[in-house]
């Protein structure tokens, strides 16, 4: 008795993601180049100003809220300049720190949360176009059965305003 094997490989459908990801190398070269030109600035000699990165949490110090908002304006430069959006960083609060200084925190956004993915899903249905959109913890999948419509689904995400840079990876045909 002879068994005959069939392989037959069922064709995905084309996908891509969408995703929030930061981009820590450039973010720390920003960051170094930031407190370069700190150093170098006639306007902050001699005045305690510092920022550093741990994980995901931006803490910066600085003599007044006039230096305050001046440094997070440069580090807005310098991440622009490599190409980081500055978007991803989120300014959360700032407290008087010793030494007649203040201490601001910020974080950096990653991923995609459920409410801008229910923005964005609900958008995309409302045009009808012949794709499915799933989430995934914090990234979404788009699934269609033609690439010209996920190129279509691309435009019309980029024209949604949710607050975060995204980027559109794993593009499969």
């Amino acid at each position: 008795m002879k068994f005959i094997i069939i392989w037959y490989f069922k064709k995905d459908m084309p996908s891509f993601d969408i995703v929030n990801k930061v981009n820590f190398q450039e973010f720390d070269n920003a960051l170094s180049n930031c407190l370069r030109e700190i150093q170098n600035r006639y306007d902050f000699k001699g005045l305690q100003i510092s920022i550093e990165r741990k994980d995901k949490i931006i803490t910066t110090i600085a003599p007044d809220e006039l230096k305050l908002k001046q440094v997070n304006e440069l580090l807005k430069t310098h991440l622009v300049r490599r190409k980081v959006d500055p978007r991803v960083v989120e300014i959360n609060n700032t407290e008087s720190a010793s030494g007649n200084t203040i201490r601001q925190f910020s974080e950096l956004k990653e991923g995609i949360n459920q409410d801008n993915a229910k923005k964005i899903v609900l958008e995309i249905k409302k045009l009808k176009l012949k794709v499915q959109i799933k989430i995934q913890g914090d990234e979404l999948r788009v699934d269609g059965k033609k690439r010209d419509d996920l190129q279509e689904a691309i435009a019309a995400i980029k024209a949604i305003d949710i607050g975060l840079p995204i980027d559109f990876v794993n593009f499969r045909d």
